[in-house]
């Protein structure tokens, strides 16, 4: 499967900001879709995955976004969004998307979880 992220940009601290993460040439809804994100000198932090159709969708999110960030997919566009509200100067990051056909035991919260990613897209949040 190949994924294209879309919809970075720059917004300011309180906005909010939608993502995509489309897929191509398999279907999404049959594999495990993550966001993470990187900012410079960081490690790649988790921050939302939904489950495979098979395993009911379920999401999880990372502590820093709970209750500000939401991920959902629209199978008939084959496509991950995660809605970013809230937003604020730490959430300043390369967002990527990645995505797995394994069932993987845990959170699956680790990027080693994941097969497939797209290209990455800039989020930056001014103060």
């Amino acid at each position: 499967v190949q994924l294209q992220a879309s919809g970075g940009g720059q917004v300011q601290a309180g906005g909010s900001l939608r993502v995509s993460c489309t897929a191509s040439g398999r279907t999404l809804s049959r594999y495990t879709t993550a966001w993470f994100r990187q900012a410079p000198g960081k490690e790649r932090e988790f921050v939302a995955n939904i489950r495979r159709s098979l395993s009911s969708s379920t999401t999880a999110y990372g502590d820093s976004v709970k209750g500000r960030f939401t991920i959902s997919r629209d199978n008939a566009k084959n496509t991950v969004y995660l809605q970013m509200n809230s937003l604020k100067f730490e959430d300043t990051a390369v967002y990527y998307c990645g995505a797995t056909e394994r069932h993987v035991a845990g959170p699956m919260t680790r990027a080693d979880d994941y097969s497939y990613w797209g290209q990455g897209t800039q989020v930056t949040v001014s103060s």
